[in-house]
């Protein structure tokens, strides 16, 4: 049966899985808010057979730039040197299928943090599972207007809390080892970045 190997580090989570078809054969997770670039390596090693599979699935984004970067990097020189084909998925889809399998009612908003006082936000609805509106990066206050009565899942419910105690909120990081859970449609992304918003350093002029 086909291995695939997942690696997510787009959030303060650092997180590997070894799947193999449904099954998860191994997985790590730690969350280490910085610091990915250290500890994916070992991580990868710690898998059977040193992380080796027939294909990668990696998560672009949204969430922190390096972080996007150093999960990329890392399944792009993997695909090259074992001749495997990647593919990415959206950290935002992870949450989302991950929260339903978990009981969450949809349709939901996934809430991340994201930088400069904003959190990404991005709303699902179920059966199928798929994207009921475009990403976008806001304002807290505003994030909670475009929220409505559908519960937030995400490491950026605790930006809205604040403004509304009454949130149906759910705390949340990616992990690889759930990516079983994403319909294929949500898991054939190009394995390139997706920031979510424009990057903070400007090229000159």
């Amino acid at each position: 049966m086909q291995r695939t190997l997942v690696i997510d580090t787009a959030t303060a989570a650092c997180s590997v899985a070894l799947l193999e078809g449904d099954q998860v054969i191994a997985a790590g997770h730690d969350v280490v808010g910085r610091g990915h670039a250290e500890r994916l390596v070992p991580m990868i090693a710690a898998l059977p057979d040193g992380g080796r599979a027939d294909e990668i699935l990696v998560d672009v984004g949204p969430g922190s730039f390096t972080g996007i970067r150093v999960g990329i990097a890392a399944a792009r020189g993997l695909a090259l040197g074992w001749g495997v084909p990647v593919r990415g998925y959206s950290s935002t889809a992870l949450l989302a299928t991950a929260a339903i399998a978990d009981g969450v009612k949809a349709p939901l908003a996934v809430v991340l943090e994201g930088g400069h006082g904003e959190v990404f936000m991005q709303g699902f609805t179920a059966l199928p599972l798929e994207p009921s509106d475009p990403l976008v990066s806001l304002r807290p206050d505003a994030a909670i207007l475009a929220l409505g009565d559908r519960p937030a899942v995400g490491s950026g419910v605790r930006w809205l809390l604040p403004i509304d105690p009454g949130l149906q909120a759910h705390d949340a990081l990616p992990d690889a080892s759930r990516a079983h859970l994403l319909p294929a449609s949500l898991a054939d992304l190009p394995p390139r970045p997706l920031y979510g918003r424009a990057p903070d350093a400007k090229l000159p002029a």
